[in-house]
């Protein structure tokens, strides 16, 4: 399980996170990410169109691998699998994450207590809030006792900070809204968005 969330997340060094308000934004989103170079899509269950959004992408965008985001609760990882998500993010950690689910989950963790639990069901985990929670320097940090961990750092990371986290030899890649504003969303600029994806698939993994 742990093999697989390593793959998909080595496959582009930014995953987007998506608040989809509209069903039908969520395929030419898709579609223009992809086309920048971003594979992995994290849409985010924060919004009621969120679940219809991953069924539409999951079959209309073969290319994407959909992930859930958001996901608090089991009801919520059972959902997602339902509507096609092939790996789910949380923000935090709950025992239901420690037992074999439909789909694989990456544990939100922000400190070494939440690993030592979260490294009972695997090694890759979301770092979250990561600059509240310590940046780069927490990351550092946590590689001396924990050298299998890898992390997706997601919270506060933007185009200037996120190459700083790449650098790192536990982050796997970074999560980030920037990459699909509201704004872009809202007035439909495709292209914008995948110039963004562009530029973002470009930062080098170390």
């Amino acid at each position: 399980m742990s093999t697989d969330l390593r793959a998909w997340l080595k496959l582009s060094p930014v995953v987007p996170v998506l608040t989809i308000h509209r069903v039908e934004d969520a395929v030419p989103l898709a579609k223009a990410l992809v086309a920048g170079g971003l594979k992995v899509l994290e849409v985010a269950l924060r919004t009621a169109a969120a679940l219809e959004a991953m069924r539409c992408v999951a079959a209309e965008v073969p290319e994407a691998v959909v992930a859930a985001g958001t996901v608090v609760s089991a009801q919520d990882l059972k959902r997602a699998a339902k509507a096609g998500a092939r790996f789910a993010f949380s923000p935090g950690l709950a025992d239901f994450m420690l037992e074999e689910g439909p789909i694989p989950i990456l544990p939100g963790v922000a400190t070494a207590s939440e690993v030592m639990k979260a490294m009972q069901a695997g090694s890759v985990f979301k770092f979250f809030p990561a600059v509240p929670a310590g940046g780069v320097g927490a990351l550092k940090a946590l590689h001396g006792p924990f050298a299998d961990a890898a992390f997706c750092p997601t919270g506060g990371i933007d185009a200037a900070n996120a190459p700083d986290f790449l650098a790192l030899p536990n982050v796997l890649c970074v999560g980030g809204s920037w990459v699909a504003p509201s704004k872009l969303i809202d007035a439909k600029d495709w292209a914008g968005i995948e110039a963004l994806a562009r530029a973002a698939a470009a930062l080098k993994k170390a």
